[in-house]
């Protein structure tokens, strides 16, 4: 199969001819239909994730149908039309049986534990706790769109965040996260300010439901724009970059026990983050993470999405060829152009 492979951290990758995948015995081989490129990407073809084994094939934002089918499986079988999360799970671990898939102990990560998406074909070990059956009428890169980066909001707004109607929700970057955690908390009933560098993404986080922007580069006091906006603070503010900057202007601009959820990866230089330890107290403010969403949590975020509560395929920019991903990979970390480009062509 064809597939985008690089052989060395931060080097070109290229077009490569690699073996076909075969299933596990729990496990399917899924036809790549559709991948999404993510900064998460970026940062393993840079170095920043330890489990990443050279050569590599990334790619962990998928849809697409079931081609091969492992036999302990039982809920799959062949021409399935079905997505993954990114965060694949054991299903017989104490997290997973808490119901806690995304924080697996033994967890699965195509493109960075594994070979992954950016290929004509995927194996997904796990099958029958981790695959997610698709609606009929959505198509390939809508549903690939989700496997990241929507997800990943769609849990740190409702379960993580637990948004309530009317509350102010601070969104710092409006890159795939941001919007997409935009256009959630709109649906959620929240009034979103969303920060950025750049008035082109603002102007399309409006579109996605932002009630207030505030560009941070021509704004003195990010912290304090935010406090004025909301009338005294946030209640719940999301860090949609990882970046030392917006992570303590997030967790600043919170009023009194607000919720600050960290999305964005604090990886490479940009690991270690400044708290205000001293307002988390006095202000009983809640600090969490968010990594990814359980393949059983999906259920309620397609009803949205069919019922048109939720329509992340605005948030779907280019569609591009695999040949082209090796390019778009490496220009990731200059977040250039609005929404999510995705591989369609293979």
């Amino acid at each position: 199969m064809k597939a985008v492979l690089f052989e060395a951290f931060g080097q070109e990758p290229t077009i490569a001819t690699v073996p076909d995948p075969k299933p596990a015995h729990d496990g399917v081989v899924i036809k790549v239909e559709a991948t999404g490129l993510c900064r998460s990407d970026w940062h393993g073809w840079m170095g920043h994730d330890p489990d990443i084994r050279l050569p590599h094939v990334p790619g962990h934002e998928l849809a697409g149908t079931v081609a091969a089918v492992g036999k302990s499986v039982t809920r799959w079988r062949a021409g399935d039309r079905v997505t993954v999360p990114f965060v694949a799970a054991c299903g017989r671990c104490f997290e997973c049986a808490s119901g806690n898939h995304q924080v697996c102990e033994h967890q699965f990560q195509p493109g960075f534990t594994a070979w992954g998406s950016f290929a004509e074909y995927v194996a997904i070990d796990h099958a029958d706790t981790n695959l997610v059956a698709l609606p009929e009428d959505m198509d390939v890169a809508t549903a690939a769109s989700l496997g990241c980066r929507f997800v990943t909001s769609f849990r740190a707004i409702v379960d993580q965040g637990r948004v309530q109607p009317g509350e102010w929700v601070a969104v710092h970057g409006c890159g795939g996260v941001g919007l997409s955690a935009i256009m959630i908390a709109n649906a959620m009933g929240a009034n979103v300010v969303a920060i950025d560098l750049s008035d082109e993404k603002l102007d399309f986080a409006r579109k996605m439901g932002a009630a207030a922007t505030i560009n941070a580069k021509d704004t003195p006091n990010v912290v304090k724009a935010v406090k004025q906006i909301t009338n005294g603070g946030a209640h719940m503010s999301m860090d949609a970059l990882g970046h030392p900057t917006t992570c303590y202007n997030s967790v600043s601009n919170l009023r009194r026990r607000g919720r600050h959820v960290q999305v964005g990866l604090m990886l490479g230089d940009h690991a270690r983050a400044a708290i205000p330890m001293s307002k988390v107290i006095a202000f009983e403010l809640e600090i969490r993470g968010s990594h990814g969403m359980q393949a059983f949590r999906y259920a309620p975020m397609l009803d949205m999405i069919t019922s048109g509560k939720l329509s992340p395929q605005m948030l779907v920019g280019k569609r591009i060829r695999l040949d082209e991903a090796p390019a778009a990979l490496m220009a990731m970390d200059r977040f250039e152009g609005l929404g999510i480009s995705v591989v369609t062509e293979f």
